[in-house]
């Protein structure tokens, strides 16, 4: 879960003695916000991660049965994403519920927020961490006059979610 991961196995290439560098970084500017590369590799390429991490990329490495390398790349710094309605999150108080979802799968946390909200007082916080970027329930807190901002950790493994009920400071 987490960071959607595109997909790029250079072992056909550098089998036909073609340099995939050129295809790795047209590859890595192919990526999204939230994005991260799964690279497969007949190697471990070390030289890589360095240049990896100037652009903003932790990796994790895995080696694969027959000795060839999986490499999974995902943004450092998470980017924060916000409802466009949504004024500075660090005015906002400190959580009134917490929610922890990551073992629901769609649209159960959805539901889960959406029924919670109802119950909340006005401009109160409520924090939820969900296994994935919950992109249907964007479009429907703002709908509802609610305001939001979220990102994935740093490991990309869960997606942490602040919404303000109603969208009025207190």
């Amino acid at each position: 879960m987490g960071f959607e991961y595109k997909e790029l196995d250079v072992r056909p290439l550098l089998q036909a003695g073609v340099e995939p560098f050129v295809e790795i970084m047209t590859a890595v500017d192919g990526l999204g916000p939230g994005q991260g590369l799964r690279l497969l590799a007949p190697f471990r390429p070390q030289p890589l991660f360095s240049v990896m991490e100037r652009r903003g990329y932790l990796y994790e490495l895995s080696e694969l049965d027959g000795g060839d390398y999986e490499v999974r790349f995902f943004p450092k710094n998470p980017e924060v994403l916000a409802s466009e309605n949504a004024d500075d999150a660090d005015s906002w108080p400190e959580p009134f519920m917490e929610l922890d979802l990551t073992d629901l799968d769609p649209p159960q946390p959805m539901v889960k927020i959406l029924q919670a909200l109802e119950s909340m007082p006005e401009a109160t916080v409520l924090f939820a961490v969900l296994s994935r970027e919950p992109v249907f329930l964007f479009p429907e807190l703002v709908k509802r006059g609610h305001q939001w901002v979220g990102n994935f950790d740093k490991a990309g493994t869960a997606f942490r979610l602040m919404i303000r009920r109603g969208g009025t400071k207190p």
